[in-house]
């Protein structure tokens, strides 16, 4: 399961590699445009979908990295006994709350998809489309919190990237 695990946050955060080189084409492309006097219309639109998607396809690889913010000021103070109960807790509320987010953005796909909604810009895509990257990346990010959980439940590391339990930034 842990193989399976680290290849999907591995194959989301591919996504949003793919995602931000998608935006940058169409960024660049837009000014190639406006230099020749073309008018290709909606690629402001299709640089932002960019843009949001590989921001939320890159959520639960980040996490598992270790580069999201954890506020460690006050789990430093603490006892190892209480430090063990907050982050239990933590980790069981944030696994609550992305569930929610990703239920109601799987709910935002279907409700766009169903209703035909689509963008008010130039571009008149559906918006299910680019939705659709959103909803992955919440549902990675449910699936990334519920694994951190569960391995802090059976005492193995989730976080690759800081072992001995130190910031990975100090600012």
């Amino acid at each position: 399961m842990q193989l399976w695990l680290n290849r999907f946050y591995q194959a989301l955060m591919a996504l949003a590699c793919l995602s931000m080189l998608a935006a940058f084409g169409s960024i660049l492309l837009g000014v190639a445009a406006r230099e020749l006097r073309w008018d290709i219309q909606g690629l402001d639109a299709y640089a932002g979908y960019s843009i949001a998607a590989a921001l939320f396809l890159a959520l639960p690889s980040t996490l598992r990295q270790g580069d999201h913010i954890r506020v460690t000021l006050v789990m430093a103070k603490l006892s190892s006994k209480a430090q063990n109960a907050l982050e239990h807790a933590c980790l069981g509320m944030a696994s609550c709350i992305t569930a929610y987010v990703a239920w109601y953005a799987c709910r935002l796909v279907w409700v766009s998809y169903a209703t035909h909604d689509v963008s008010p810009g130039a571009d008149a895509s559906p918006l299910w489309i680019p939705q659709l990257s959103m909803a992955l990346g919440c549902i990675g990010f449910c699936i990334s919190f519920v694994h951190a959980w569960v391995a802090r439940l059976q005492g193995s590391a989730f976080f690759i990237g800081h072992a001995s339990g130190e910031m990975a930034r100090t600012e």
